[in-house]
């Protein structure tokens, strides 16, 4: 239990000194107008109170990541604290802020526009059709969890709760910012919070044994935690989704002081609610073994909810299970939306505009829907980490030609180019190959990664010199 708290308090530590750090070496400028104000179109460019603002952006990259992410960790032990810890305020935090700082500066362009800027021409197009792609999935199996749990639930054919979310989905997609997700979303994501503090306090109150830190592994299938936990456990530690969200909200935040608190701040705590499920997955079932044992993670959700907070466990369970991904899905497809207009240039204050672009998108999402994604969706997990990698890389870019510390962002993207690497190398969705392989390949390709950066970026840095002579 005692590293349980440290590791909460380690979090808290990591928002109120290491944010500071980052937003200091970014260089907040609270003089600059906001794309809020000065792209104002009361549809998706509209000035909200940072509050509401937080609570939006915790919900858009929160859905199910911490709490099935942090259950499906938690079968490595409590080494998975280490990287919930460690990933949510060097490397995930750090992630998002940039992620959303850079495009508040950039007119709140999305993240394909804002890789292509320090990246290149051809990182922007890969990363158009990279990040619309991911988007529409994220939203697909978004629709498909929820209706299937549904069904499970009542016994209602899932195709009636699949019409209900897609259309719920059409109108969050095309509708101002403030008319649904601006009302809704503060709720639901309060209620995540206060879901996670009930789960914290059962756990503590009800005297489970939470695990003490240790490297040890404790997999009950013998996984190795390099590269596998860095996969499994994103949300709750770095998630390149986070990116094609964050651009939502800096559209929305009154001044550039805001976003330490919105976009670094809704990382921690989504750190802080992986955490608390990770440790209640732990706890619970005494052993690794067991929890392995006790069935999918939404069973998991349902067992912990129930059994610590009774009835009320129950309807926040369902909360967490079912509305949760909705409304990560509705975004994910709202984002979409926007990351096509910015690429066609078009401008969406007219809502046939906004029609043009969705009904296709949903038109793909739908046909997605009676398809089989499990062979497709194992690939989601190594794209979420490659996408969150690039944007590092992206944001060790923008400091180095900007004559400012890099470091904060390429040692993380150095670290995670290793994982991505060693991953798609060694698992079964990938070239299958052994660890004495892997590993060492995932090294090489992050060293040299590092190295070409520290290239380019000196070569970008003698042009520049070159040309202020001339």
């Amino acid at each position: 239990m005692v590293s349980f708290l440290l590791s909460l308090f380690a979090l808290l530590l990591g928002y109120l000194l290491y944010s500071k750090v980052v937003e200091r070496i970014f260089g907040i400028n609270d003089g600059t107008e906001t794309p809020a104000k000065s792209k104002a179109d009361g549809v998706d460019y509209v000035e909200m109170d940072w509050k509401r603002v937080f609570l939006i952006q915790f919900l858009n990259i929160a859905g199910l990541g911490p709490i099935f992410g942090a259950i499906a960790g938690a079968l490595w032990g409590p080494v998975a604290f280490i990287w919930i810890v460690l990933g949510s305020i060097f490397a995930g935090a750090t992630h998002d802020y940039f992620s959303g700082m850079l495009s508040v500066r950039h007119q709140g362009e999305t993240i394909g526009e804002i890789v292509g800027r320090y990246l290149g021409v051809s990182a922007k197009a890969v990363m158009r059709v990279f990040s619309v792609v991911l988007l529409v999935l994220v939203g697909v199996v978004f629709i498909s969890g929820p209706a299937g749990l549904l069904e499970t639930m009542t016994g209602i054919n899932k195709y009636y709760f699949l019409g209900i979310i897609i259309l719920y989905y059409i109108f969050a997609t095309i509708l101002p910012i403030d008319k649904i997700i601006g009302k809704v979303y503060p709720i639901f994501g309060a209620a995540l919070i206060i879901m996670g503090v009930g789960i914290m306090g059962g756990i503590l109150i009800g005297g489970y044994h939470i695990p003490e830190i240790t490297l040890q592994n404790f997999h009950p299938a013998g996984k190795s935690i390099f590269p596998f936990l860095f996969i499994t456990i994103a949300c709750g530690a770095i998630s390149g989704f986070h990116a094609t969200q964050s651009p939502i909200m800096a559209r929305c935040l009154k001044s550039e002081k805001e976003g330490r608190r919105v976009f670094y701040g809704a990382m921690i705590a989504e750190g802080v609610i992986a955490l608390i499920w990770a440790a209640a997955a732990m706890s619970f079932y005494g052993s690794t073994e067991a929890l392995a044992a006790a069935g999918p993670a939404a069973v998991v959700v349902n067992d912990i909810s129930t059994t610590l907070l009774g009835a009320f466990g129950g309807i926040l369970a369902v909360l967490g299970v079912v509305a949760a991904p909705i409304t990560s899905g509705d975004t994910a497809f709202r984002s979409a939306r926007l990351v096509i207009a910015d690429a066609m240039n078009f401008k969406q204050d007219k809502l046939m505009s906004r029609f043009v672009i969705a009904i296709p998108l949903f038109a793909v999402g739908i046909a997605l829907c009676f398809i089989d994604f499990t062979i497709i969706w194992r690939y989601f997990a190594w794209s979420n980490q490659t996408l969150a990698t690039i944007v590092l890389w992206t944001s060790a870019t923008y400091l180095y030609k900007t004559g400012k510390p890099h470091w904060i962002t390429s040692l993380p993207a150095t670290f995670m180019t290793a994982v991505v690497t060693t991953y798609i190398i060694v698992a079964p969705e990938g070239l299958k190959m052994s660890e004495s392989i892997g590993i060492p390949v995932g090294i090489v390709a992050a060293i040299v990664s590092f190295a070409f950066f520290l290239y380019k970026a000196t070569s970008f840095a003698k042009n520049e010199t070159v040309g202020k002579e001339a």
